[in-house]
This record gives C-alpha cells, sequence and structure tokens, in this order.
C-alpha cells in the first residue's frame, strides 16, 4: 500500500502529469498492489481493493481514464467471475485485466498517432497547448514525412509547454514558444498562416464537452473566431460515463504558491488547473477509433467498452 500512495502522492504534486500518464502509472501500482494482497476472506479483498481504489482516484479530481482503468479491471473480472469467493482467481484475472488495459492505452497512442499524421498538412503552421503526449506523437510521426512548424504556448503556472517544446525539437521539429497571454497576439503576428489546432483532453462528458488544462477555451474561442480547425486528440477512454448521470469533472484549484509564495495580504490567488471547451468549439475528437464529433463519444465508448458504460 505504501508504493501506491506514493505514486498517488506523485501524480497529486504533477510529477506524473498528463492524463495518459497518470492513468498508466496509476493502474501498474494498482496491479503491483494487487500482487501483493494476502487475504482469504472475499469482503476483506474488496474492501483492500476499494480503499487502494479511492487513494488513487482521490489524488486528482479530473482523471476519467485512470478511473476507467480500474474500473476495467473490477468491474470486468466480476462480470466474468460467478464465484468471487475464489480470491485467487478475482485477484489474478484483475491483475491480468490491468496489464490489458495498459495495453490498451499503449495501441491507442499508437493508433492515435497514425491517424492524426494524416490530417497534418505538409508545409504547415500547428499550434498546441499545454503538454498531451498524444499531441506530440501525432507530430513526431507526421514529422517523417512531412514538413512544419509548431506553435507551443509555456502553460503556466507549471510550464508543462516546455515539455511539448523540448521534445518536439529534439525530434527536429521547428518550434515557437509563446505566454500563454499571447495566444491572440500570435495569430495576427503569424498574419493567419496557422493551419490547425490541437490539444489533448483529460475528460469527455456525454455532452461532447471536454476537460483540459486552464487556457484551452480561450484558445478555442480564439480559433472559432479565426476560422480555425481545433481538433482535440484523446482516447475514448477519457469519457467519463458518469457524466451521463449528471455528474461532471470537479475543476481542481491547485496551490495558491505555485503562483505567488507570498502574496501581499488581502490578494486572493484563483489557481484552476482545467477549464471546459464545449462541443461548438471542437471540430472533431482524433481517436484511436477514428475521427468523429465530439457529440459521438458516447456513443462510441459504449459500443467498445459496454461494461464500463453503466459504471
Amino acid at each position: 500500500m505504501e508504493e501506491l500512495k506514493k505514486v498517488a502522492e506523485k501524480i497529486s504534486r504533477l510529477e506524473i502529469q498528463g492524463a495518459t500518464n497518470v492513468a498508466i502509472e496509476g493502474v501498474k501500482a494498482f496491479g503491483v498492489y494487487l500482487n501483493s494482497l494476502d487475504v482469504s476472506n472475499p469482503d476483506i479483498f474488496f474492501e483492500k481493493v476499494e480503499i487502494a481504489q479511492k487513494i488513487l482516484v482521490n489524488a486528482r479530481a479530473t482523471e476519467p481514464c485512470l478511473r476507467n482503468g480500474l474500473n476495467y479491471s473490477i468491474n470486468k473480472a466480476r462480470f466474468t467471475i460467478s464465484n468471487l469467493d475464489n480470491i485467487d482467481m478475482l485477484k489474478s484475472l484483475m491483475i491480468k485485466l490491468s496489464e490489458e488495459y495498459l495495453t490498451l492505452l499503449k495501441d491507442a497512442k499508437f493508433k492515435i498517432a497514425r491517424i492524426g499524421a494524416q490530417r497534418i498538412p505538409d508545409n504547415s503552421l500547428i499550434m498546441t497547448h499545454c503538454h498531451s503526449s498524444a499531441v506530440t506523437q501525432i507530430l513526431i510521426e507526421a514529422s517523417k514525412t512531412k514538413s512544419f512548424e509548431v506553435i507551443n504556448t509555456e502553460t503556466r503556472p507549471r510550464y508543462q509547454g516546455r515539455i511539448t517544446a523540448k521534445e518536439l525539437s529534439d525530434h527536429g521539429i521547428k518550434v515557437t514558444h509563446v505566454v500563454d497571454s499571447g495566444m491572440r497576439w500570435v495569430v495576427n503576428h503569424f498574419k493567419n498562416r496557422i493551419d490547425l489546432i490541437l490539444i489533448g483532453a483529460d475528460s469527455i462528458t456525454t455532452e461532447g464537452t471536454i476537460f483540459n488544462k486552464i487556457g484551452s477555451r480561450l484558445l478555442a474561442l480564439m480559433a472559432k473566431e479565426n476560422h480555425i480547425p481545433l481538433y482535440v486528440v484523446t482516447t475514448i477512454l477519457k469519457y467519463n460515463p458518469d457524466s451521463m448521470l449528471g455528474n461532471l469533472e470537479e475543476i481542481e484549484m491547485r496551490p495558491t504558491d505555485e503562483i505567488w509564495e507570498n502574496p501581499p495580504k488581502g490578494v486572493t490567488i484563483l489557481n484552476p488547473a482545467f477549464e471546459t471547451v464545449s462541443r461548438d468549439l471542437i471540430a472533431s475528437l482524433i481517436t484511436e477509433i477514428g475521427i468523429f464529433p465530439s457529440t459521438l463519444i458516447s456513443e462510441k465508448f459504449e459500443k467498445e467498452f459496454i461494461f464500463l458504460s453503466h459504471v
């Protein structure tokens, strides 16, 4: 349990960041914890599983990809095994399913990169925000056969945009790095040369709204104003099935000292980590099963993962 708690703390402190990476490390830790359990009572087993699940889920509020991974292991095992008293069989299957989910995420990233690379025009200018491993993989894949440049934002206050800039520049892609508040300015500066915008997603609701890093909606509004298509790059495993029941993600408020360690008395600091981008601002989702409007996400998800659709 101590190792699992350490992973949860790393997720909370953003030492592990990016929704897919959070899911991978969280599900890995869950599998290791399951393997360490030595109990014979089914009630105690499920009690410990539930505690571990809550620790990981509570590490960050907006992480349905991690929640879906844990539910993939737990729910599919429940549906598969008729005798839940057989702890050894149950534990073995849950561990196997955790590994299966990790494979799904790995395969999804490869498929997204291949599909998304087709949408990158040759001799183009692409803009992105924050750090999305799926977005960078698309751009790296596209760079094998096409020439293009990228504008990316620094993404305050933790500067995740620097991760994007380094990953792309390490692969020979020319990057222009800009302050977040310069989003609107940079479009004018490049004289409407920006061909498309790619952002990631931390969560997708049943209506097709996405949650992503703060600043994403500002970028989306700017894209609409300038008739630039904005694509959201994501695995469908970031869909939040609970949103069908009206349960939306909480907007995580990060520690205020990330903004200002010792602010003057009377100054209130707000540090929201995420915001929404509504479906009308999104051209399409680029996913492992293809490119489609965000409003179709619940239908696509249920078809692929029926046992997760009614969690």
